[in-house]
């Protein structure tokens, strides 16, 4: 059975990206992502987690990076959808150092720094740096279903609903 290897972050720049290019005419995009969660401890008071995330991305994406780098910032709000990878290489003291990264696939600006990212669930302000279409079976299913709204039962853990006290720790 094969397995499944997908990652959907949506972040912060840490820094404005860098293309490093190849003799061979190909190119690395390499930038930090900080996504954040906000969450209720045993004290009932909140607490912010902000985790960092090294994004690389080579071939096309990286070269419709290069293209439009001024459009990408530090501080901006990004959509990135990739792999999780895992790398190792001995430093100069021969100990092996490991390094995870994200090999993004598609990378949307959902808005600038500064401006405000309300409603960027509902698709606004997008700017799509690579666009896949939808496999055809997948286009024919939401096409038919697409006359009625996805019931909800309210219990759904996704439904944004937060009770509170219930954390598996």
């Amino acid at each position: 059975m094969a397995g499944l290897n997908k990652v959907m972050l949506i972040g912060r720049l840490g820094k404005d990206p860098e293309v490093i290019s190849f003799e061979n005419g190909g190119k690395k995009m390499s930038v930090s992502l900080a996504t954040s969660e906000s969450y209720r401890d045993r004290n009932g008071e909140w607490q912010d987690q902000t985790e960092w995330h090294n994004i690389t991305a080579w071939g096309n994406l990286a070269n419709d990076i290069d293209e439009k780098r001024r459009s990408y910032a530090k501080g901006d709000l990004l959509f990135i959808e990739g792999k999780i990878r895992t790398r190792q290489y001995q430093d100069a003291q021969g100990v092996t150092k490991y390094i995870t990264e994200i090999l993004a696939e598609k990378m949307n600006l959902i808005s600038k720094s500064g401006q405000s990212s309300e409603g960027y669930q509902s698709g606004q302000g997008n700017q799509n740096t690579q666009q896949q279409s939808p496999p055809a079976s997948a286009a024919q299913s939401s096409n038919e279903n697409s006359s009625q709204p996805p019931s909800s039962s309210g219990n759904d853990e996704f439904s944004g609903k937060n009770e509170g006290d219930d954390l598996p720790f």
